[in-house]
């Protein structure tokens, strides 16, 4: 009987942490906007706001880490500085990271280079398949080329890596016209 416990609250403790794996390989909390700081207000050319110095700094010269990085591309990226987000994203250590490779190919489509950005895409899902921002991205990106059957392709595979309920399942839905078609 003890055993029979011990058993369920292993695999209970072994699904809560797949389930954790599965959302953190989600991406980021992508349900709202990045907050907007001094970076996207005040900082130019690329520079990002170093709070403890107070000031616009280099990304290469900071000494930030890859997070800090990263947060200040993607608010970038949403403030239209597709330039600066991708000056930015230079100066990340891990340059094969799914979320970064993602960003850049966000920024590349937004500024009217889709070929790359769809070239970022692929390679955030060949960093991790299971990486659904990046699906949803580049199942926007397909339906803005008219390739809406493959962006459908997109859409179930989020769903299949259990992202119906995410912000990027019901942003690529919309771009699909709200109409579930499997």
């Amino acid at each position: 009987m003890n055993s029979k416990f011990a058993l369920i609250a292993f695999f209970s403790a072994a699904s809560t942490f797949a389930l954790g794996q599965t959302a953190w390989a989600m991406g980021e909390d992508t349900t709202k906007p990045p907050e907007e700081t001094k970076t996207s207000t005040e900082c130019k050319d690329g520079k990002v706001w170093d709070k403890d110095k107070k000031e616009c700094v280099d990304p290469k010269k900071s000494g930030l880490d890859d997070d800090t990085l990263f947060k200040a591309a993607r608010e970038l990226a949403y403030a239209g500085q597709y330039e600066n987000s991708l000056k930015v994203l230079d100066a990340v250590r891990d340059q094969n990271s799914a979320r970064i490779l993602n960003y850049r190919g966000y920024s590349n489509r937004k500024a009217g280079r889709m070929e790359l950005g769809m070239a970022y895409y692929k390679r955030a899902l060949q960093a991790d398949e299971n990486y659904i921002l990046a699906r949803s991205y580049m199942g926007q990106a397909l339906v803005e080329q008219g390739r809406t059957e493959e962006a459908k392709v997109q859409l179930l595979e989020i769903r299949d890596r259990g992202g119906e309920n995410t912000w990027a399942y019901r942003a690529l839905l919309q771009s699909l016209g709200g109409v579930r078609q499997y």
